[in-house]
């Protein structure tokens, strides 16, 4: 790539998660890294923010983006720095419910009685910070008032915030997945950072070796994206014991429809819906 850019559309929440929408049913852009994030409550605005690693991704994405003329977008030119230690230096901790989740600059800022989980992202999806990490921390934080989970898989981990949460409060088996081999390094670091006995394994789907042998599981976290949510609901069912559930993020509310349905259709029921901006957390039942 020539250099790093980063890509900026603003306009009304309609049109900007509809173009969200779009960005997640590319298949090209499967990988792309950008948030979604109400920029002006006033006038209404919305904002889109991309990081395209590669020219193709960024010329992509713009092409993407042509039918939505209310959508004003503009390519910046990143200097020549560390954005991504930058950023997170800059970000302050969140609190979920018991959870607490902070990096190692906030490592003086942990509350009494509050569950710590340091988190170092790297290059890793999931500091708690995103609406869809804090809306499964909520829901897990609700579901442990009246109970205990014995196996937990996190699907699609990034940092392994989840998996390492599960852990850190009583389940004895927790497995972690994800398709990007430095996640699942980072991810292995931040459990020996907190001490969690959690696995992480490099897998495209429910179909490694570990992840069937442990099946089936109490609790399964899947905080990805809508299309491959829908694509798993059947393995997710299988990978579930009777009465198990299923926290799914990653989707926006206008996704919800969507993804509610093919699990609906896989047996399960709605225990629970968590909406965070402009993103949707749901809590579903195995049948």
């Amino acid at each position: 790539m020539t250099a790093a850019v980063q890509i900026i559309a603003r306009g009304p929440r309609a049109r900007a998660e509809a173009a969200a929408a779009a960005i997640d049913a590319d298949i090209a852009l499967e990988g792309a890294t950008y948030s979604i994030i109400e920029e002006d409550e006033d006038r209404g605005i919305w904002r889109i923010d991309l990081y395209p690693v590669s020219d193709e991704e960024a010329e992509a994405v713009l092409a993407l983006l042509t039918p939505w003329p209310e959508l004003a977008t503009v390519v910046e030119t990143l200097a020549d720095a560390d954005w991504l230690a930058m950023a997170l230096s800059g970000l302050p901790p969140v609190r979920a419910g018991r959870f607490f989740v902070f990096g190692m600059h906030d490592r003086g800022r942990i509350p009494v009685n509050a569950v710590a989980l340091r988190i170092e992202a790297g290059a890793a999806f999931g500091t708690g910070h995103h609406g869809t990490t804090t809306g499964c921390l909520l829901a897990f934080d609700a579901l442990l008032k009246a109970r205990r989970f014995g196996k937990v898989l996190d699907v699609g981990a990034g940092t392994g915030v989840l998996a390492i949460a599960a852990a850190v409060t009583g389940s004895p088996t927790v497995v972690g997945t994800d398709i990007d081999r430095v996640s699942v390094r980072i991810a292995r670091e931040n459990a020996r950072i907190n001490q969690a006995r959690a696995r992480f394994v490099h897998a495209n789907g429910l179909a490694h070796r570990l992840v069937a042998g442990r099946a089936p599981y109490d609790l399964v976290f899947a905080n990805i994206l809508a299309r491959p949510l829908v694509r798993l609901a059947p393995d997710i069912r299988r990978a579930l014991r009777p009465g198990g559930l299923a926290i799914l993020s990653g989707l926006l509310r206008s996704q919800e429809r969507q993804v509610k349905a093919a699990y609906l259709s896989q047996g399960f029921r709605v225990a629970r819906r968590i909406h965070r901006d402009a993103w949707a957390t749901l809590v579903m039942r195995r049948g």
